[in-house]
């Protein structure tokens, strides 16, 4: 009989937690909002670009203002609308070569990337607004000072560190490089999900349910598309002799909410990676799971196989927050290595056998295994130990031995006992600790990498986690704080943290996304360009994206071209998949057209283009969102030379 992979649920962590987790509570300190630095969304009809040019051009010299002079700042705008055929005014000199420069008619990402394109253009920028910065997101469990719920502390893990919480991963700071992107899916390996929780609302991709066996299913079937959790209670003695009852965990629901709740959405929760979006993946139930059910799921979620369905979702990461001792089998090293191969991170939790060896499938080479630490940086009592570690993270902790949990991990569950009751979250009395609560705020921030930089490989994603965390702290908790050994047969509780036996240093969110954002490669821009002119039903036109540019040294490898609405008012002739695509009218009515671009590092860049077909002519719109380009239908440049000259003589838009 195969052996089963127990899932590391809070019934593990919950018979030592509190009790084990030593040292006076720290008292709370207040901590001033952390604002925003993000850009409002750019006007697609209105352009403001900065530009410089290169030394020695003609442009640059025409203006007197090779390199070595730097007197006068360049007004070109003269000269570039005449190349571009585009109707542009000159904004203020910004100093030798360089100049602002307004337009309309277009965005300023597509002004910019036309002007990039130019021999004797060094570079161009969008002019981009920059405001009073935001509040933190609206959702009420985030702050500290908490009145209404425990524990007073709220989100403390998802905040900048300071002398209370030492732990925590200053996610609000990675939150102002960026807050995810929806392009970027994480795969929850677990229980299942309350698809219905009003926090995880937008944020679930379909997923699938994997387990087979429906004794361990406790649905009533087998393997189907349904991955909601049903409950995963037990009765007393029914997974193995002499282990008590248990209610039922929803702990795919926890983990779910820790990686990606729904955020600023002025309810509950904060999620670590606000914007990425979660393939809901059950592959445990009553007992845990099989490595049959978990090794198949693994697979299918980072797209490797399409059994029993195609995945249209496949995740960049997969959280697991499951696994049982022993070395790593061959199975797991095997599909861990494949799903790297395919640039698939896998984020495993290392075990909560109070500081004994490192858990598999956390153990396999390629999977990043997270410790436990306390919020004064303190390995946590259950947290397991050993070189495989990756990188440690909060995992919540209690100090207290009596009334509510001071520094649980809050996040979304289920109020059932054992079947579905309402959707709540974990608090102070109903609390959520473990390793397992640990490993999502990982796949969570490595969410946030790959959102500024999806080109990232699972290698790099590590090093780049690792790199950028803080050191351990080596004093803080009770005299008789020792520093952590290398795992044996005798456990170990709260121990100061070393590289060799926690990992590389504390989960620093914020560090490693900007770690990141400094050494990517911008994505390549997507353009489309349509030729003038007027076009009858049943005539077609040539839509053209070779134009398109890929930054930092890459090529445009390959383009792809969908008719992303209104099928029947247009269509898109074969083949789809070069520069070009011949796209017919055939009645009536708005299409919207979009090309998507890969470079030749796998990075792609997306633009679309309107096209409205009446009743007998066509006329075409490349100002289309994305970033994108294109070329405008005769007809317009009066009018908007109009709005150039109200722009440049004082209109300002609010």
């Amino acid at each position: 009989m195969q052996p089963r992979h127990l899932v590391l649920i809070r019934r593990l962590a919950l018979l030592g937690a509190c009790a084990l987790a030593a040292g006076a509570a720290g008292a709370a300190e207040a901590e001033p909002p952390r604002r925003s630095n993000s850009v409002a969304s750019e006007d697609p009809s209105v352009a403001r670009v900065i530009v410089k040019f290169r030394s020695g051009s003609l442009l640059a010299r025409a203006a007197g203002t090779t390199a070595a002079a730097g007197a006068a700042s360049p007004q070109q705008a003269a000269v570039l609308s005449s190349r571009l055929s585009l109707p542009l005014a000159n904004g203020p000199g910004l100093g030798p070569r360089m100049q602002a420069l307004r337009g309309v008619g277009l965005s300023s990402s597509q002004l910019a990337s036309r002007l990039a394109a130019m021999a004797e253009v060094e570079w161009a920028v969008p002019d981009q607004r920059r405001r009073a910065a935001a509040a933190l997101p609206n959702d009420p469990y985030l702050g500290d000072n908490q009145t209404q719920v425990t524990p007073t502390a709220g989100q403390w893990y998802l905040r900048a560190p300071n002398t209370t919480w030492v732990s925590a991963i200053n996610a609000v700071g990675a939150w102002d490089i960026t807050t995810g992107s929806p392009a970027i899916t994480v795969a929850v390996l677990d229980t299942g999900v309350r698809l219905d929780h009003p926090d995880l609302a937008g944020k679930l991709w379909p997923g699938y349910d994997f387990v087979e066996d429906r004794d361990t299913a406790n649905d009533g079937d087998g393997r189907d598309a349904d991955p909601s959790d049903p409950g995963d209670w037990t009765a007393a003695g029914e997974c193995s002799a002499g282990e008590p009852a248990y209610a039922s965990s929803w702990h795919g629901t926890q983990v779910a909410g820790l990686i990606g709740a729904a955020t600023d959405n002025g309810l509950g929760i904060a999620g670590a990676a606000r914007n990425v979006m979660l393939l809901p993946v059950r592959v445990l139930g009553r007992c845990g799971g099989w490595d049959s059910d978990i090794l198949a799921a693994m697979r299918w979620s980072g797209g490797l196989s399409a059994e029993p369905v195609a995945n249209a979702h496949p995740a960049r990461v997969i959280n697991m927050s499951l696994g049982s001792t022993g070395s790593c089998p061959a199975s797991y090293r095997d599909v861990i290595g494949e799903l790297a191969a395919a640039g698939v991170t896998v984020v495993v939790a290392g075990g909560n056998d109070t500081g004994l060896a490192v858990n598999t499938p956390a153990n396999c080479a390629g999977a990043i295994a997270v410790a436990g630490v306390r919020h004064l940086g303190s390995k946590v009592g259950y947290s397991n130990v050993g070189p495989e570690m990756a990188i440690a993270a909060p995992a919540g902790n209690c100090v207290n031995l009596t009334g509510a949990c001071l520094y649980p991990l809050m996040t979304t569950i289920n109020s059932g006992n054992t079947t579905p009751g309402g959707n709540i979250y974990s608090d102070g009395f109903n609390y959520s600790v473990g390793t397992s609560f640990a490993t999502p705020l990982v796949a969570a921030t490595a969410g946030l990498m790959l959102s500024v930089d999806p080109t990232l490989q699972p290698a790099q994603v590590k090093s780049a986690l690792q790199a950028a965390a803080r050191p351990f702290p080596t004093g803080g908790a009770d005299a008789d704080v020792v520093a952590c050994r290398a795992p044996g047969a005798v456990e170990q509780i709260e121990c100061y943290c070393t590289t060799t036996t926690c990992g590389a240093g504390l989960l620093d969110a914020a560090a490693a996304v900007a770690r990141v954002q400094a050494t990517a490669v911008p994505l390549p821009t997507a353009r489309i360009v349509i030729p003038g002119g007027s076009l009858s039903v049943g005539q077609s036109v040539v839509l053209d994206a070779s134009t398109s540019a890929a930054q930092g040294g890459r090529t445009i490898a390959t383009y792809q071209w969908s008719l992303v609405s209104a099928a029947g008012v247009v269509s898109l002739a074969a083949p789809t998949d070069g520069a070009s695509v011949s796209v017919q009218a055939l009645a009536a009515g708005t299409a919207t057209i979009s090309v998507t671009v890969t470079d030749s590092a796998g990075a792609t860049g997306t633009t679309s283009a309107s096209i409205t077909v009446v009743a007998g002519n066509v006329t075409v719109d490349g100002s289309g969102g994305g970033g994108g380009g294109g070329a405008f239908a005769p007809g317009w440049a009066v009018a908007l030379a109009a709005a150039v000259l109200a722009l440049r003589f004082g209109t300002r838009r609010r």
